[in-house]
């Protein structure tokens, strides 16, 4: 196989899966190749994302998905082409070479590889997605089922058949309509996977897709728990610090919280910023990658974190660090067990989630002010056993989000997951008074037997 391949990559605000897209594409057994990027202006951090490999953009106002495969064929050199979506993720290293095998058969026009679910994908998605992309490799001569979510096809054949440039949807079955109809083969290669968040079908009975997607689950060997690897992401910890330093026990208080970070299999950057230049110093000679200094309005008591994420993220891109994820600890949680940033972040991956936080389940009666009335926010005087607890958010001890939350204004977003906790200690805050006396007794043996 000595055929040079471009992969063409249609993009829209995807910020959320286009590093695992890009890195599952670099990391291909198959290496003759080039990426071409048709973005439809986006307006999240897509591209600053996809500048950090080593691709070819080319910009489109109107989107229409065949016109906009023609504008990316066009601009490329290979004489293979892939078709790509930017929200799918090669399963592994031989999914190129898997899906352009084929190919060298000049009866052969295209190749589609299979689509697995992810773990967070709906089941009207699992389902369709399931039964759809299956495990036996067909050969079709008169089906004219086709997916450029993940496809192939020789650029000979496109030149005699390219895509529709008017049509708003299933551009790709038209065109193998169209091969088939003038005798050409079409191949579905199931060892060419790549994970795909979206299903290719309208769910319509809840209950009954319920029911199905059980019994595929049950009867299939499917994995797809573990499909973005961490390691493989950009992921940042921010830790932000006000005021003069401060120490716990013989330590500066910033100490533990850079400790657990260093401690973290998964964090690249370690970035702390503070208003003061002692506190930065002390930073940098515990470890700190990044110290940025951020203006004294920024520590006003009226400034919401929002605001320190959003300095810390513009002065981090303009050093050319894009985060795929980014950490939040605060130093007022210095009793942070050894894992649980890593457990954070997986959970965060696992679930699909925006954010992940901690949060400890109480079962107390609990009231809020409101009017200058006290409301009961919980089911009352009842044993606890029988009680829904109230979930009490503990987002300093570790908060893993992805950056479009910040920029969205939404500092948690709209789908939080969260991390149960069962010891009083995590929680403790050291900036409450009863905290910090409780903290300076325990926190050496603590960490003595925690490391």
């Amino acid at each position: 196989m000595n055929k040079k391949v471009s992969i063409i990559i249609r993009t829209k605000n995807e910020e959320k899966w286009i590093t695992s897209c890009l890195t599952g594409v670099f990391n291909q057994t198959f290496s003759d190749f080039e990426v071409i990027i048709v973005d439809n202006n986006s307006t999240d951090k897509t591209l600053e994302k996809v500048k950090q490999f080593d691709v070819k953009i080319v910009n489109i106002d109107e989107y229409l998905p065949g016109k906009a495969l023609n504008i990316g064929i066009r601009a490329s050199t290979g004489e293979y082409i892939v078709c790509l979506s930017g929200h799918c993720i090669p399963v592994n290293n031989e999914w190129l070479e898997k899906l352009i095998q084929d190919l060298s058969d000049n009866n052969v026009a295209g190749v589609y590889g299979r689509q697995e679910p992810l773990s967070f994908s709906s089941s009207f998605d699992k389902r369709d997605l399931l039964i759809t992309f299956g495990l036996d490799k067909i050969v079709q001569k008169k089906d004219t089922f086709f997916h450029n979510a993940n496809s192939a096809l020789r650029r000979s054949i496109w030149n005699e058949i390219p895509f529709d440039d008017r049509i708003t949807n299933i551009e790709d079955r038209l065109w193998a309509q169209e091969v088939i109809r003038r005798g050409h083969t079409i191949i579905y290669e199931p060892e060419a996977r790549v994970y795909h968040y979206h299903g290719i079908h309208q769910g319509m009975d809840p209950s009954r897709c319920d029911r199905i997607i059980q019994i595929l689950e049950k009867h299939d060997v499917i994995n797809y728990n573990n499909f973005i690897d961490p390691n493989k992401l950009n992921i940042v910890c921010l830790i932000p610090v006000k005021g003069d330093v401060t120490y716990l026990g013989d330590h500066p208080l910033l100490e533990y919280t850079i400790k657990r970070a260093s401690q973290s299999k998964y964090i690249k950057t370690i970035v702390v910023t503070s208003d003061n230049p002692q506190v930065l110093e002390v930073a940098e000679n515990l470890g700190a990658d990044i110290c940025l200094e951020r203006p004294q309005e920024l520590s006003l008591g009226y400034i919401e974190l929002q605001d320190i994420f959003k300095f810390s993220l513009t002065k981090l891109e303009n050093k050319g660090i894009i985060p795929d994820l980014i950490i939040y600890l605060s130093i007022m949680h210095p009793f942070r067990p050894k894992n649980l940033i890593d457990i954070a972040i997986e959970n965060l991956i696992r679930g699909g989630y925006d954010t992940v936080i901690p949060v400890m389940k109480e079962y107390r009666s609990s009231w809020i002010e409101e009017n200058g009335q006290m409301k009961m926010i919980d089911e009352g005087f009842i044993p606890s056993q029988f009680k829904k607890p109230i979930h009490i958010g503990i987002s300093g001890l570790v908060s893993v989000s992805y950056p479009f939350t910040v920029w969205e204004g939404e500092r948690l977003g709209h789908n939080v997951g969260m991390l149960e906790i069962d010891d009083f200690i995590f929680a403790l805050d050291v900036g409450r008074q009863s905290g910090s006396h409780l903290a300076n007794l325990i926190i050496k043996d603590w960490w003595a037997e925690n490391q």
